[in-house]
């Protein structure tokens, strides 16, 4: 067959924001993803080192060999210009975690929440022995046991600049730890009447001090408290049943969802509640932002990450800085998402800012919802459910992606890799799995575990996964 012969058509790149780029021009249908990759470099001038890989999508299907194997099923209209939609993906790869590299006995009981610092250099777990622990994560070995708390430890969360870490107990009370020392930063935080459910920092690109800490609590009020006075500065309440997450947004709005079925946006300058979401027929668990990466990471950068550390002690008004320009950066796709996942087996993804109407709901899961997180780059939702499977979502449009099946019991939590290539899930049977976006499939099963996995998350850095449940242990996973 000549090459007179082929079929061509006109197209024309467009960006996912819906920026035309160069004019529409002439392509033969069986261009390959590489051959679209060059052009889309050419047109948008980048060369050299700033050469970008993107994915390409047509009719909102993506492009994975070439053109024309994804243009099959639809019928080929050669007068009009086929628009192809471009996304930029991650520059740098992180690797699939394939071996335990230590086991770190030490938690008397389960472990509860195991969280790396924004930079991926420390890790803190709380658990059911009252103790909170710091790891020396190059070692693998323990560093500090915290000991304050009266009651299992349920959550703790890092502020963005990695210099505190919050930690929350059965009984109500906060305690604020140095990582470097192990020791208390000031005295506990005592106000909730029923047990802490959930910590938020403010975000550091609004406060490099990083002083203020969110808590909600069982008893229905959400307080925010001054980390180093420890004092409480405002009290919301508004709720009726038990309040289950929040999050601190980029905008400066605390979000917050409740037992009451309910979502609601708080102003913490005044306490103000802006708007109620409602729209769920249960119990609402989880809420994930699409900024939660960058605002979790702060300053930290993951693409530049290396793997000898090296301490950075820059101003706080350039680590301010850093942190915004990073919150730009998925802003510029558009406003602030909320994404909410309930008890009544479904989801919603809303604008919350702009409209008290969800943009979508999403419906699939046969058992509830217990963890939802947005991909770093904001482009993808994951859900994890009581039924065993994880679910994958368009992250603008809400529209259902695909299943990822594998595990045997309840799905309890999961964490993206910092290049939005991959996820890690952990389980009630014992195995943590790994999945790659690419294929929709499982990458790797991880075993280890003599029982129900509770939290797992992945370093900023890409370096290693952790986890930990019930068998008490802690364990490091590494490529």
């Amino acid at each position: 067959m000549g090459s007179e012969d082929k079929v061509h058509l006109l197209a024309q790149f467009k960006s996912e924001t819906g920026d035309m780029v160069g004019s529409p021009f002439d392509l033969p249908v069986d261009i390959s993803v590489q051959g679209l990759q060059m052009i889309c470099n050419a047109l948008l001038q980048k060369e050299g080192d700033e050469v970008t890989p993107y994915t390409f999508f047509v009719n909102e299907k993506e492009v994975v060999n070439n053109l024309e194997f994804t243009l099959k099923e639809d019928k080929l209209d050669t007068e009009k210009v086929l628009e192809i939609i471009y996304q930029p993906q991650a520059v740098f790869r992180v690797r699939a975690v394939t071996r335990c590299t230590s086991s770190m006995p030490g938690h008397a009981e389960a472990v509860i929440s195991a969280l790396f610092s924004p930079d991926g250099r420390s890790l803190a777990s709380g658990s059911g022995d009252t103790t909170v622990r710091f790891w020396d994560i190059n070692t693998e070995t323990p560093h500090h046991t915290c000991k304050s708390h009266k009651h299992w430890v349920l959550c703790v969360a890092w502020s963005p600049d990695g210099r505190k870490l919050a930690s929350a107990d059965k009984n109500g009370m906060i305690c604020i730890w140095d990582p470097d020392t192990g020791k208390q930063i000031g005295k506990p935080l005592t106000g909730h009447k029923q047990w802490v459910t959930f910590l938020a920092w403010e975000p550091m690109h609004l406060n490099p001090n990083c002083r203020k800490v969110a808590s909600s609590s069982k008893d229905g009020d959400i307080k925010i408290w001054d980390a180093i006075l420890g004092n409480i500065l405002i009290t919301l309440s508004g709720h009726k049943l038990s309040v289950t997450c929040i999050r601190w947004g980029a905008n400066g709005l605390i979000y917050s969802s409740s037992q009451d079925r309910t979502i609601k946006l708080w102003r913490p300058e005044d306490g103000i509640l802006c708007r109620t979401l409602e729209g769920h027929a249960h119990w609402v668990n989880s809420l994930a932002l699409s900024t939660d990466y960058v605002l979790r990471t702060g300053a930290f950068d993951p693409r530049e990450a290396s793997l000898v550390y090296t301490q950075v002690d820059e101003p706080l008004e350039v680590l301010q800085k850093k942190a915004q320009t990073r919150v730009d950066s998925i802003l510029s796709l558009g406003p602030e998402r909320l994404v909410s996942g309930s008890d009544d087996f479904t989801l919603f993804l809303w604008s919350p800012t702009q409209d008290k109407k969800p943009r979508a709901r999403l419906t699939g899961h046969q058992q509830l919802v217990n963890d939802v997180k947005f991909s770093p780059d904001s482009r993808i939702i994951a859900s994890a459910s009581f039924d065993k499977s994880i679910k994958l979502w368009d992250g603008f449009t809400g529209k259902f992606l695909s299943s990822l099946r594998g595990h045997v019991q309840s799905v309890y939590q999961i964490a993206w890799s910092a290049d939005s290539r991959l996820l890690v899930s952990g389980s009630a049977d014992s195995t943590l799995k790994v999945w790659s976006l690419k294929t929709k499939k499982i990458e790797l099963d991880l075993p280890g575990h003599a029982d129900e996995i509770y939290a797992v998350d992945w370093s900023p850095d890409g370096q290693r996964v952790v986890s930990g449940g019930k068998d008490k242990v802690i364990k490091i996973w590494r490529h």
